[in-house]
């Protein structure tokens, strides 16, 4: 008798359960979960001498330190309620391909890493690991802390840096109140996705009385693409987010192939008293050799207040700059779709060697061009754009000459679509964006705009949330307090205040006012649903049913 005739007296319910709890033992042995608590848990305090269980955790620069024989691909820190006091060094590897280790908050707690403490480290939180995702918590410094480096106690520190390995992702973190910049995406931290996160209030006060501190500074030397995307960055000392490199003598290529796409960044600079970018793409490279290349800026909304109390347009107020130094100028950049907003000079275009610049609205000033670019217009893509001003000539070559959309158009062949309107007509869209979380699919995003500081509704009904499903709304700019709260209606409608707080009144500190009511970021969450998508009790019955079926 053969192998196979053997295998057919087998019972097959008995073949088919030893193969279940085969591959069940697989599954378990290549997904694993440990546990981190503060070490001033009242409880359960983590400890270095810990294992990950929930009975002997770790403290969380243990488990961040874990080498990729204990911590595995697949495998998930959980990290419980509480503050965590100090800056932490993450070495975590993930060393299968596409399979990553997850450092999260556990489920709904609020978990907060605290750099206000003392130490050698500059950073909240440095990663130097490999394919580690970190969500679902907190990286700010609490308590009191100088903001001014001609303090004695100024102590500057990024929320979080992240210096070398491949395709980490960074997801719903609030960053924020950190005396230096928020997050630094550096050269050699190739694949990094930064998405779904706050990040706002990071900054000091240099020596010479000028803000410091952007909300991401992001290079990349990798052929992969740095995806940064669906983030709310607002209110930092100085710009929003930096494509950039301040070297000057560069030898090889690191501010490339980066995409930008879907965040809302306002009011960058405001609280060291003057406005700053948004974003700029540039660097200072003398060399010629680190220009900025292969850039994606696409569904952005880069915003300043529009207009000063009594009404006008504010000064000094850049949004969006593109190039700085000549020898550099910015090579196959993409600007589509996104919504530009500033002060008298909100655009400026300094130094592009190929650029696509489309379906754009601007509300500025004027465009400011750099008479050095000119022969490079040949090069550009400028097409259906609408530009929002005062001016009837608009389209500044720097120190060189103003044109009208038509001596432009006429002169450079550029803009054949585009338009020039008055400031008074600037009747966008109420709904700016409604983004949806793509790790939590019951939470949004909303930006809104109207000129009139009215309550704007929006309409959530292509989301398919179940009527009567109850929500809260936060304000961005006041993310820890309820704004509202109720239950969806049946026409799926939900009604937000643009009216929320006098503009004049200070946010964080005796600079940074409050957005005017024209323009408003919210976070909507609706509770969980089903959705079709089986409950732990349907599991449960599930698991229930099939050994019944084994005859147990």
């Amino acid at each position: 008798m053969g192998w196979y005739d053997n295998c057919k007296t087998y019972d097959m319910k008995s073949l088919f359960l030893y193969s279940i709890f085969y591959f069940l033992s697989l599954g378990l042995n290549a997904q694993q979960e440990f546990h981190v608590f503060p070490e001033h848990h009242e409880t359960s305090p983590g400890t270095s001498d810990g294992n990950g269980t929930l009975s002997q955790p770790w403290d969380l620069q243990t488990a961040l330190i874990q080498k990729s024989n204990v911590v595995k691909s697949g495998d998930t820190i959980w990290l419980h309620e509480g503050v965590y006091n100090g800056r932490f060094l993450s070495k975590l590897e993930s060393l299968e391909p596409n399979q990553f280790i997850t450092v999260s908050g556990y489920k709904n707690d609020k978990v907060v890493l605290n750099g206000n403490v003392s130490s050698t480290r500059d950073a909240v939180l440095e990663v130097k690991g490999q394919q580690v995702i970190y969500k679902n918590f907190d990286v700010t410094w609490l308590g009191d802390f100088s903001r001014d480096a001609n303090d004695d106690n100024f102590e500057y520190a990024t929320g979080i840096r992240h210096t070398t390995g491949e395709n980490c992702r960074f997801y719903s973190l609030n960053i924020y109140n950190n005396p230096g910049l928020g997050i630094g995406s550096w050269k050699h931290g190739a694949g990094t996705i930064i998405e779904n996160c706050m990040i706002y209030n990071n900054g000091f006060m240099s020596k010479v009385g000028k803000g410091g501190g952007e909300g991401i500074y992001v290079q990349n030397s990798s052929d992969d693409v740095r995806l940064i995307k669906n983030n709310i960055i607002f209110n930092n000392y100085y710009k929003g987010i930096e494509v950039w490199s301040a070297g000057k003598r560069a030898t090889f290529e690191f501010v490339k192939n980066i995409r930008l796409e879907n965040n809302l960044i306002f009011n960058s600079g405001t609280p060291s008293g003057k406005y700053r970018d948004n974003v700029i793409i540039a660097s200072d490279d003398r060399n010629g050799i680190n220009s900025a290349k292969h850039i994606w800026v696409v569904n952005n909304v880069f915003y300043h207040n529009t207009s000063k109390p009594r009404g006008g347009l504010i000064g000094d107020a850049p949004s969006l700059t593109l190039g700085f130094n000549k020898n550099a100028p910015i090579e196959d950049v993409v600007i589509d779709g996104n919504i530009i907003t500033g002060g008298y000079n909100g655009l400026r275009i300094l130094h592009a060697k190929s650029l696509q610049f489309t379906n754009n609205l601007v509300y500025t000033g004027m465009v400011q061009v750099s008479p050095t670019i000119s022969d490079f217009f040949k090069q550009w893509t400028f097409n259906s754009n609408t530009i929002y001003t005062t001016l009837k000539t608009p389209m500044r070559i720097i120190k060189v000459e103003d044109h009208s959309l038509d001596t432009w158009r006429d002169k450079f062949q550029l803009d054949k679509d585009s338009q020039v309107k008055e400031p008074s007509t600037f009747d966008i869209n109420n709904v700016l964006r409604v983004i949806n979380h793509s790790q939590n699919k019951n939470k949004f995003t909303v930006a809104l705009f109207n000129t009139e500081g009215n309550d704007v509704t929006v309409d959530f009904s292509e989301y398919k949330m179940r009527p009567n499903t109850a929500f809260k709304m936060y304000d961005a700019e006041n993310p820890k307090v309820v704004l509202k709260s109720g239950q969806l209606f049946e026409d799926a409608k939900i009604t937000f205040p643009m009216q929320l707080t006098d503009f004049e009144k200070p946010l964080h500190n005796s600079k940074a006012r409050k957005t005017l009511s024209n323009f408003g970021v919210f976070i909507v969450e609706f509770e969980p649903q089903e959705n079709g998508v089986d409950t732990p009790e349907k599991k449960s019955n599930a698991i229930q049913r099939f050994f019944k079926w084994l005859g147990f």
